[in-house]
Formats: C-alpha cells, structure tokens, sequence
C-alpha cells in the first residue's frame, strides 16, 4: 500500500466487558459501628435516642435525605466521623442508644405463644421504605412494631417493590403528576435472607410456560422478620420483572401475577427459611393464595386428601378484611384467572370445576374473588371495626346461603395505632411524668390514662401551642419550597405565608383522596365557608393532604377544585393543600392541627386510622360516625355527624351534611377554641383535649389490638389447630369423611310431618305454649349430626327480616330413617312475626355452622 493512502480497515473484534460486582461501605470507623447496627433495624424509627442520634451526626444530611440514616452514614464525611470518635457526648449517646437496642433485642429473644406468619400486600413502617401506598400499609406496618414490642411471637411477609408508589407533585393547575423514583435496595434497610447452609434465598412460581424467580430480602423490625420478595431481576423477563416494579401498578393482570407470587411464593419462602408456623394471617384478599399453596404442601407432604388438608389449613388460618363495597374485593375474569391458574388444580387432586368454586358463589360468576377464596379457606374472618365487622357480613353474605346477615360468624377487631411512632415527644415526656415511667408499658390498663385529669390545664395548652407551631414551621418550609419548584408567582408565595397563623384555630384533612371520603364537602357552600375563615376576631384555617390514585379521576379532580379554591383571595393561608402526603407530613399534621376532620360516605370507611393518631396526641376528632369513631365518640371530646341517613340521593345528603358541619363549627368548635379565661387559656377545649386523651385515645392502640387478636382469633385457632392436626391429623381425617358422608346424603333429606298441637297457624297468644313436633327422613344420618330449628323474624322498615329468636328443637325418636324432634314455641311479646324450620349439619368438632354450608329450610 502506497504512503499516504488509507484503503481498508476492518473492525476489530472487541470483547464483551465482564463486569464484577463490588460494594463500597462506608468509611465508617470501627468505633462507630454501633451506628450501623442501629441503622440496620427499624427499631430506631420509633425510638427516640436513636433518631436524636442520627440527626446529631449531621442536622442537614439528615433532612435532605428524609430521616434515612442508612444514606445519612454513606454521606457523612470521613473528617465528621473522625469529630465524632472525640465527641464524648456523641459517643455517651450512642452507647445508650446501643445498649437500649441490645436490652430491647434481649428481652425478645424467647417469645411464647403461637408463632403468627402474617401476610400483607403492603407495609408502612417508615418513608425510607417505600412499600406502602396508605391505610391499609400504615396499619400493617404499625401491627409489625407492636408485634415486636409486646414480644409476639410473629414473622411477617410482603413484596419488595423497585419504585413503590408514587411521590405526588402539583402542576400550576394543581393537577397531580405521579413520579416514581427507584429505590436503591442498597440504600434502605434491607439484605439478603439466607438459608441455614448460608444461601441466598429464592422461590419459583409457575406462570403460564415459563417461571417466574424472586429473591428473597429481609427487613428487621425490632424482633419481627419481614420477608420481602423481588422479581426485579435478570433471572426473569422484563414483563415478569415489572410485577414488583410499583405497588398496585399495572393491568389487572399484573395484580394477579403480584397476587400469586404474594401468596404462592410467600408460603415457599417461609419453609426455605424453616417456619412452620401455627397460625397464618391473610390481611386483606390479596394475599388469599397462602391457603392454596399450603394445602398443596400438606397433601405432598402428609399425604392428605384436599378436603383433609383443608380442615387443617382452613383451622389455622385468619382473613381480615379492610374493604367495605363488593367492588372493592380483588376479583379476577374467568380466561385470565383459568390462564394462570390451571396449573393448580391438579396439585389439590381436584378438577377445575371444583377448584374454580374456592372463589365463587355460583358457577356462573364470570370471576374470581380473592376474598371468597380467603373466606373459604378461613375459620376466622373479620373487619377492622364493629360497624365494618356488620358490612362484611353484607358483603360475604352470598358466601353462606341459608343463614341471615347477623348469624354470620364474622367478628371484628378495630384497627389501632402504634403510640411510640405516632405520639409527639412533647405528649411522650407529658406521659412518663403523670402516667409512670413505665408508660407505655402499661397502655392496656386504661385506667393510668386518667391521670392527664392530673395535668395543669397552662402545660397541656403550651404544649398544644409548641406543636400547632412547629407544624406551621415545617409546613411553611415544605410548602414554599414546593411552590418555588412549580415556578409558582412569588407574590402569592408571600401573601399565603404572611397568613398562615400559628394562634388560628388550626383543621386538618388528610387521606387518600377517593370520592367516597368527600373532600369536597366543605366546599359546597364558599361564602359560609368564607365567612367562617375570616372572621377577623375568632379566623378558622384548614389544611389538606393526599393523593389519589393515579387512574382515579374523579380523585384527582377533587384535589385540583381545592387547589383551585386555595388560590382565590379570600382564602389565601386559610385553606392550604400540602403536595406529597407521607408519614412524616401526617406526623406534623396530626400532632399539630386542633381538629382532625373525616367526612366519609357512611358506611364506606373500614376504619379510618388516621383519626386515631391524632387523639393520642390531644387533637379533637370531628367525624361522620364510621369506622373508629362509632366506637370513640364522647360528649366533650370531639365531634360528630349524624349516623342516620336524611335522604337516599347522595347529593341532598351532602348538602345537609355541608350545613351541619359549618352549623357545628360556628356553634361549637369555634367558641370552644376562642373563650379565655384570665391567663389566656380556653379552659373548656382543654377539657375536651384531657377528655380526649383519658377515654378515647387508650381503645385504639395496636397493644389492644394486637391483644383482641389473640383473644378472639389466634390462641383459640391454635388450640383447635393443634387438636386437628394431633395424631397425624386424625380430627382433620374424621371431619372431612364426616363432612363427605353428610353432603352424600343431604339432598335426599325429606320432611315427613310438621305438628303444631292445637292447630294454631296463623295466632298465638302471649304466655301460652305450643307443643311442635316434626318428623324427618335423615336417609341414614341421626340426631346428633343433623340439628332442626325454628327461627323467627320481623320484618323491618324496607322489608328485611330481623331474627327475634331461634329455638333449637331435641330429637326425640327415630324409627328407621325418620327421626322426630320435638320443642315448646312460647311468645313472650305481641306483634307480627314470621317463622320457618332449617335443618342444619352438627359435629361438636366444627369450629362454627358456616364452617358446613350444608343448610335446608322447611315448612
């Protein structure tokens, strides 16, 4: 080739990187390793030594990466660290932070009773952990860190999700934007679970033609183990790695896949990791394929038949439900369902018929309901408040033909909230002074809670006043910087900040932003809503906070109207809307405002927590009567709404209930709020705050709740757990060719003979007594597997039938298949009733009737 000329060059062959994986600590020093072993559990997030602690290393860093120390001690300087080694008041406070922990860990090292395996699609325990969206994951997360408190013996399980839900902004319209940022797993607190020999965890679940493959990630909260499961990997498609990319994110599809990998993969999680537990909680339907999967391992295992292993598992096995509307409950189409799950039948020895009905009412339903399937594989079920409890009743009825609403053996236990997290530290120290120095400890005894009638009103009222102060602080800096990012017009930054008034009487409203909750009741009227804000002498203020799913639009509407409303001059700081609702804004909130206000559709809300934290932090409670505050409300500590409807359309009722509320604030609230005495303290609304604190708050904590758990579910589903599985599952054995005999040969069941002596039909009269006897052909079955019984109603207002009573009736005789049974009817008060006979199965083995859905009425 001549100089000078280029021809051809070929490419040259370069090889693929082979990249190795290393992780760089922190250059934490050896001294300080504590630090990182606190880091390390979420203990420290209701701790306050711990968090004193962290924030001491570095105020700022602290801050800007919202309370996360496990980022705070990556970005900590080496020279910080090295000042921090001679720091001996540092080093004093970390050594007690240390040996608190340690002590605390300790004391949790033998724990008694059964061991809880307890499953939820979501956890709430801290925002450097974004695995929550809002109630139903704050509720789960605050149930873990009592669990570890009052040393229940419980392990936990969820799924790790890459960008968890969504971090809200606010265009200049006040429309929400959803923005997800990733997490970084090596920046929050969790790691690698690994088996006996040392290994990293993972599990399989089976898809349609391929396997799906999830990690297995560990997160301690205090003594509690939470297992979480990730498919966010390189072992599985990327259609597959999006199913723990975003918490409720994706098509209905992607629900079932998080659904079977929740519970399918969950349950094999636990036995890589060695649990059997003794009792599983299903919190809520999403995790209702842990019944399946288990039944599934006993039949391998045990050799069992379905029926068999579904005594076991359905004997051990408690469903709470959160949701009060039929539309609420996962359900899945028929194609899609069948798609994924035809796999399973096979593994429980049934066809798909059979197994299709675990999550159907009727064969014809063109779905599958998780929450049907979690009721069917359940002895226990409950919503999470007394009048919740009677909606699920409604809800499941279809579930137990032939038993009315209120024969249904669906309990309640009432939600509550942690006190360590959510109690202020101002209301902590207020506590350990009057209450004991054990306090909290000693929470259950309500009667300790009294003792705030022992608290000068001038120290409660100061208290109230640092916090409504340091939450107007924190809102002022959150909400201009907010403003400041969206390019907002600085003079209207100014004007909102100039007005916004830490001696206002001050009102929250925070939650998710569903329709159902009517965050746009107090906006049906604004010139009463105008003249009640900015009365000059006595000015009310509201703050508001929340997201809405991202596909509600109906919920993002409600949001923009309120953003919209907060910029018109005449409400300018007196309605705010505070962007990115989270747990540390709730925490400012409801230790700050004076009232929190709830305005639910009666009855859609479950429950409704949030309101519980704030009475434990003397903030009045103004509510619709629903969920909690059925149960809560007193006279002279707090506020409530009418229970009755006025009227059936919707809108009237909220046009009433608008009126109500602004009646109640301008009669009530305000003059409440406003009247002095001579030291400038309102005597009378710190009455209520003391009322609030010594009646209300001591009903709804997790340390009741977790308690009313093991009263009414856990330790009496043990104790017959433990005597169906006894001698090899010999109850379970005996149930099931029991249960099988009776379902052969019920149908042929046929009444012979119905008596009434002194043939009274239609009459009676009070006082008297009428014989009954009725005869039955049993078709080989006796008087003690089949009971008869007469049920009377009356009919209400609308047309329902209430029960008055039931009178079981003694069987008297039998000649061949036909038995007799025979009772006494006596009225004990006039009016119109209706009666009927039923026939039902009876084994003194069976947990309760519905328990054996076999039911035949008669006449």
């Amino acid at each position: 080739m001549e100089k000078g000329k280029v021809r051809f060059i070929q490419n040259p062959v370069i090889e693929e990187p082979v990249w190795k994986r290393i992780i760089v600590d922190s250059n934490l020093p050896k001294t300080l390793e504590p630090l990182r072993i606190l880091s390390r559990n979420l203990w420290w997030v209701w701790n306050t030594e711990a968090r004193e602690l962290f924030q001491y290393i570095d105020a700022e860093i602290w801050e800007e990466c919202e309370h996360n120390p496990i980022v705070l001690l990556d970005r900590v300087s080496y020279n910080r660290y090295r000042e921090l080694e001679k720091d001996e008041h540092f080093l004093g406070k970390m050594h007690y932070a240390a040996e608190l922990f340690n002590n605390y860990m300790e004391a949790r090292k033998t724990l008694e009773g059964p061991e809880i395996a307890y499953f939820s699609m979501e956890y709430g325990l801290h925002d450097s952990l974004k695995i929550f969206s809002g109630g139903l994951g704050i509720l789960a997360g605050d149930y873990l860190k009592e669990a570890s408190d009052s040393k229940v013996n419980l392990v936990a399980v969820g799924l790790l999700y890459r960008y968890g839900y969504f971090k809200q902004t606010l265009n200049l319209h006040g429309e929400q934007m959803a923005n997800y940022d990733a997490q970084q797993f090596s920046k929050i607190p969790v790691q690698p679970a690994l088996d006996a020999a040392g290994n990293w965890v993972s599990v399989e679940v089976e898809y349609p033609g391929r396997t799906l493959i999830a990690r297995v990630w560990q997160t301690n909260v205090g003594s509690v183990k939470l297992y979480l499961l990730d498919a966010d990997h390189h072992d599985n498609s990327e259609a597959d790695r999006f199913v723990t990319h975003h918490l409720y994110g994706g098509d209905n599809e992607n629900r079932l896949k998080q659904e079977m990998l929740l519970g399918l993969g969950g349950i094999k999680a636990l036995n890589k990791l060695g649990y059997n537990s003794d009792v599983y909680h299903c919190n809520e339907g999403h995790a209702a394929f842990i019944g399946i999967e288990r039944i599934a391992g006993l039949i391998q295992n045990e050799n069992l038949t379905f029926a068999e292993a579904k005594e076991a598992v359905s004997a051990s096995t408690v469903f709470t439900t959160h949701t009060p509307v039929p539309a609420g409950h996962d359900s899945f189409h028929n194609d899609m369902f069948r798609h994924y799950m035809n796999f399973f039948p096979a593994k429980l020895g049934l066809v798909w018929e059979e197994f299709d009905m675990l999550g159907k009412t009727r064969k014809e339903e063109d779905h599958f309901n998780m929450s049907y399937l979690a009721s069917n594989l359940s002895h226990g079920i409950n919503g999470v408040s007394m009048l919740h409890g009677d909606v699920s009743k409604a809800v499941l009825k279809d579930l137990y033909k032939g038993y009315m609403e209120e024969e249904l053996e669906i309990g309640y236990v009432t939600n509550g909230v942690h006190y360590p997290t959510w109690a202020a530290q101002e209301w902590k120290d207020i506590h350990k002074k009057y209450f004991g120095e054990e306090f909290p400890s000693t929470q259950l005894n309500f009667d300790v809670w009294k003792n705030i009638y022992n608290v000068p009103d001038a120290e409660i009222w100061e208290l109230r006043k640092k916090l409504r102060q340091k939450m107007i602080n924190y809102i002022k800096q959150r909400f201009s910087d907010n403003w400041i990012k969206r390019s907002e017009n600085p003079k209207l930054i100014t004007e909102v900040m100039g007005k916004l008034n830490p001696n206002t009487l001050t009102i929250g409203f925070a939650r998710r932003f569903a329709t159902y909750k009517r965050a746009h009741l107090l906006f049906r009227n604004l010139d009463n809503l105008s003249k009640i804000v900015n009365n000059p002498d006595r000015p009310v203020q509201f703050i508001f906070a929340g997201k809405a799913h991202p596909a509600d639009k109906a919920g993002q509407d409600l949001i923009k109207h309120i953003v919209e409303v907060s910029k018109m001059p005449e409400f300018r700081g007196k309605i705010l809307f505070v962007q990115n609702y989270d747990m540390n804004l709730a925490k400012m909130l409801l230790q700050g405002v004076d009232i929190w206000m709830n305005t639910p559709t009666r009855p859609l809300e479950a429950s409704g927590t949030s309101g519980e934290k704030g009475v434990m932090n003397g903030t009045l409670h103004f509510s619709v009567l629903d969920g909690w505050w059925v149960e809560g409300y007193q006279k002279n500590a707090g506020w409530a709404l009418p229970a009755e409807r006025t009227y059936d359309v919707q809108d009237f009722q909220d046009e009433l209930d608008a009126e109500t509320i602004y009646d109640i604030l301008e009669q009530e609230v305000v003059p409440a709020y406003y009247e002095r005495n001579s030291q400038d303290i309102p005597e009378k609304w710190v009455g209520f705050v003391k009322n609030t604190i010594a009646n209300v708050a001591p009903h709804f904590t997790t340390g009741r709740m977790i308690k009313d758990y093991q009263d009414r579910y856990y330790n009496p589903q043990f104790d017959r757990s433990k005597k169906v599985k006894a001698d090899s599952f010999k109850l379970a054995k005996e149930l099931a060719e029991w249960k099988a005999k009776v379902a052969s040969k019920w149908d042929a069941i046929e009444v012979k003979k119905i008596e009434i002596i002194d043939g009274i039909t239609h009459k009676m009269v009070m006082g008297d007594k009428y014989p009954v006897r009725v005869c039955v052909d049993l078709n080989g079955l006796t008087h003690n597997e089949v009971g008869l019984e007469v049920v009377i109603t009356e009919t209400e207002d609308g047309g329902n039938e209430n029960i008055v009573a039931t009178l079981e009736f003694e069987g008297e005789k039998c000649e061949g298949n036909v038995c007799c049974y025979k009772s006494i009817v006596a009225p004990d008060h006039p009016g119109s009733f209706s009666y009927s006979f039923r026939l039902f199965p009876k084994h003194e083995a069976l947990p309760h009737r519905q328990d054996f859905k076999y039911v035949k009425w008669i006449s």
